[in-house]
Formats: structure tokens, C-alpha cells, sequence
């Protein structure tokens, strides 16, 4: 398959987070933002080892709950803490500085030599979902800062170490380990901070399995397929993608507005994806044991 075809099912996973927050606005219950978590990364990745019959060996399993700390446990908590506490401008502008974390984190990781082009669109990705997003009301709460930099950091590494750590596994086995460990995690927390969880409507159990087969499962079996496949600091670039589709679905779903301002930051974001798929491509005189094109084979 080529690095194109790779790009744009990997895009899809973050096409697919961003009816993350209208699912959750819309069709869950408020105010149980770590058993929501749980439920969407456990039960997903309970199905995903039942279709896979693929558990980790036992070299993996200390790693598969390091990597669904990162890219689940502790990212989604910190995701929720963010954003109660920040305008969602304020959050996803954080979020969006995962891409020049990640360039950072695998200079240092897989020796990913760092190109002052793909800092520049990833800073410009940056500044557009920041004009998506940003409005008025938009203010600094100190602990909202700290957890949307925490989950970019935690969200970053994951993706680093995902792409440093690939099993001899296909991507929904690796995608089941993660979720399944990460969603172990997250039930203790869940059973401790928060009051119990009240039954169940229909439509709560549909925004429920749309977060958890659609969102969770199947988008971050693409991710994580792509990470395999495409280099670390374009695929955090893909991760952009989000908010723009988070704010389309609102105009279109929801009847939210749209400024000129923001229709700028969705052309600027769009730009600086595609720019970033170009800056980090591997060049043909590179160095092959810097960034490997690692490809996950089969279950």
C-alpha cells in the first residue's frame, strides 16, 4: 500500500475523535468522566482480544500497560480534567502542541533527526487550531493548564513508544492490549472518585458503543496501524484534524456558527497537516536506522 494510502486511513482516526465531544455532550450522562472512560476502553478491548485470540506475551504485558497508561488511561483523564476546567478553545490548543512534543520525544527516542520545517507546521497547526477554537471567553485556569499539558505529553509519548515498540502482532491485537490495559486502570479510579453510575438509557448506550467500537476500537487500530507505518511526527500532525472536525459537526449537527476567523484556522490547520506530512518524510540519503519504516505483520 503507499505512504498516501497509509496518510488518509490513518487521518481517519482523528476524523473519528472529533465527534468525541458531541457524542459526549449529546448522548452520555454528565459528570462521570472516568467511568465513561472505562467504558469506552474496556469493554472495546475485552471484544478486540476475543476476535484477535491474541494475548500479549509475557514480555509485553509490563509494556501494553505502560503504552495504555500513555495513550489512554492517563491521557483521557487528563483530556477530561482539561477540559472541565478550560474552555474548549484553551484545551484543544494545548492538546495541539502533542505534534512538537512528539518531534522532540523521538529525536531523543528513535534518533528522528528534528527539521526546523516540520517544527514550522507543527507550530502552524498549532496557531490555526488556536484561531479554530480560541474566542473571547477563552482564560487560563492553572490545574486545566497543567492537565491539557499533561495529557500532550502523555498522548506524545505514547505515540513515541508505539512506534518504538512494535510486536509481531497485528494492529487490532496491539490496538486490544492497550485498550484492555488501559481500561483496567481507569476501573479502580473510576469505582473510587466518582459516585455510582445510573442506569443506563438507550441513547447513552448508543453514544457509548459509537465511542467505544468507532472511536476506540476501530480509529485506534488505524493509528496505531499508521504509527507502524509513517513516521511519528506526521502522524501526530494527522491528529489535528480533530478540532476541525469537532467544529464542522457542531455547524452542521448543531447549528453552531461559523466566523470567518475560524473558517482561517480550519484552512491554516488543513495547510500545515499536509505541510507536515512533507517535512517529516524520510529523505532518500537519510540514515535507514533512524526512523525505520516498521510494518506490523499479522496475527
Amino acid at each position: 500500500m503507499s505512504r498516501t494510502s497509509d496518510v488518509l486511513l490513518t487521518a481517519l482516526a482523528p476524523a473519528v475523535w472529533g465527534s468525541t465531544y458531541l457524542v459526549t455532550t449529546e448522548a452520555l450522562p454528565a459528570g462521570y468522566p472516568i467511568t465513561m472512560a472505562a467504558l469506552r476502553a474496556l469493554p472495546a478491548g475485552l471484544l478486540l482480544l476475543t476476535l484477535t485470540r491474541c494475548l500479549p506475551p509475557r514480555g509485553w504485558i509490563l509494556r501494553s500497560f505502560v503504552l495504555g497508561s500513555l495513550n489512554f488511561a492517563v491521557f483521557w483523564a487528563l483530556l477530561f480534567v482539561a477540559a472541565y476546567r478550560l474552555p474548549g478553545g484553551v484545551a484543544a490548543t494545548l492538546g495541539a502542541l502533542q505534534a512538537l512534543m512528539v518531534i522532540l520525544l523521538a529525536r531523543g527516542w528513535l534518533g528522528t533527526p528534528i527539521r526546523a520545517s516540520a517544527i514550522a507546521a507543527a507550530a502552524s497547526g498549532v496557531l490555526g487550531v488556536a484561531l479554530l477554537l480560541l474566542g473571547p471567553e477563552a482564560r487560563l485556569d492553572p490545574i486545566g493548564v497543567i492537565a491539557g499539558l499533561g495529557g500532550a505529553v502523555s498522548m506524545a509519548a505514547g505515540t513515541v513508544l508505539s512506534r518504538k515498540w512494535q510486536p509481531p502482532v497485528s494492529a487490532l491485537s496491539f490496538t486490544a492490549w492497550q485498550l484492555t490495559a488501559g481500561g483496567l486502570i481507569l476501573v479502580p479510579f473510576a469505582l473510587i472518585l466518582e459516585p455510582a453510575l445510573p442506569a443506563l438509557t438507550t441513547t447513552n448506550l448508543a453514544g457509548l458503543a459509537w465511542l467505544g467500537l468507532i472511536g476506540a476500537a476501530a480509529s485506534y487500530a488505524l493509528w496505531f496501524r499508521g504509527i507502524a507505518r509513517i513516521e511519528p511526527g506526521a502522524v501526530s500532525m494527522l491528529g489535528m484534524m480533530s478540532p476541525v472536525t469537532a467544529v464542522v459537526l457542531g455547524w452542521v449537527w448543531l447549528g453552531q456558527s461559523l466566523s470567518m476567523l475560524q473558517s482561517t484556522g480550519a484552512i491554516i490547520v488543513i495547510a500545515a497537516v499536509l505541510a507536515g506530512q512533507r517535512a517529516n518524510r524520510p529523505r532518500a540519503n537519510a540514515n535507514p536506522l533512524a526512523a525505520p519504516p516498521l510494518r506490523a505483520t499479522a496475527s
